[in-house]
């Protein structure tokens, strides 16, 4: 899966796709994709990270109390 970093505007490959669905998991194992050659995996913190199409990812990969208000109730 691709992504967006928000602090640089970069495109990210995300390799590990199961971190990157876990609330317990604040960061992502992916790669820069810049020129034609595989950069080295860096670990990029899910805060930081959009869609390509600039929207954020779900609150239900980032925030484990997503659903606090719903236990209130």
């Amino acid at each position: 899966m691709f992504l967006k970093n928000k602090v640089n505007g970069e495109m990210i490959k995300v390799l590990t796709l199961d971190d990157l669905f876990c609330l317990s998991h604040p960061q992502v194992s992916g790669c820069y994709q810049w020129g034609e050659e595989e950069q080295e995996p860096e670990n990029f913190n899910k805060a930081d990270l959009l869609f390509l199409s600039g929207e954020g990812l779900p609150r239900c990969w980032t925030d484990p109390h997503y659903r606090d208000d719903e236990l209130k109730r």
